[in-house]
C-alpha cells in the first residue's frame, strides 16, 4: 500500500506544480526622442524603446543618455501590484493563471543648450568670454596707480 501511496502523492505534487500559475515581471521603457541608451542600476539595458524581466519591486537607478541631449540620472519605482502583496500573492501564485505585471517608464531628454544655440549666437557667446577674459588679464598685468592720500 505505501508505494501506491508515495506515487499518488509524487504524481499530484507534479500535476500541481503544473497547474501553479505564476506571474511575469516585465519593465516596458520608452524615450523622448526615441533610440536614447537605458541602464538599469548601471546595467545597460539597449536603445529605446527596450523592455526588461524584473524579480523585485521597488525603486530603480535609471540612466537614459543620447548624443545631443542632456544626460538623465534618475529614480523609478516599480510598484507591487494588489495581486503581489501578501495575502493576495500566495492565492495569484496558486492560480492556474499567468499573471503580467508590466511597468511602463517613460523619460523625456532635454536638448544640450549648445545644440538649442544658432552658430552666430555661439560665436557671440565665445567673443564675449574672451574680452571678459582679456579684460582681466590686462587689469592682473597693469594694476591701477597707488591712489595719493589726501593732503
Amino acid at each position: 500500500m505505501r508505494p501506491k501511496r508515495a506515487l499518488l502523492l509524487a504524481t499530484s505534487c507534479t500535476l500541481a506544480t503544473c497547474m501553479v500559475g505564476c506571474i511575469e515581471r516585465r519593465i516596458d521603457i520608452t524615450t523622448e526622442p526615441p533610440g536614447a541608451l537605458v541602464y538599469i542600476n548601471d546595467r545597460a539595458l539597449g536603445r529605446s524603446p527596450v523592455s526588461t524581466e524584473f524579480l523585485f519591486h521597488g525603486v530603480y537607478d535609471v540612466r537614459v543618455e543620447k548624443d545631443g541631449f542632456e544626460p538623465l540620472r534618475t529614480t523609478a519605482n516599480a510598484k507591487a501590484p494588489l495581486y503581489e502583496n501578501p495575502p493576495f500573492d500566495l492565492v495569484a501564485t496558486a492560480l492556474p493563471f499567468t499573471f503580467e505585471n508590466v511597468q511602463e517608464w517613460h523619460f523625456v531628454l532635454e536638448p544640450r543648450l549648445e545644440d538649442q544655440l544658432s552658430e552666430a549666437e555661439l560665436e557671440a557667446q565665445l567673443l564675449e568670454r574672451a574680452d571678459a577674459m582679456r579684460d582681466e588679464l590686462r587689469a592682473i598685468e597693469q594694476p591701477e596707480p597707488p591712489s595719493r592720500p589726501a593732503p
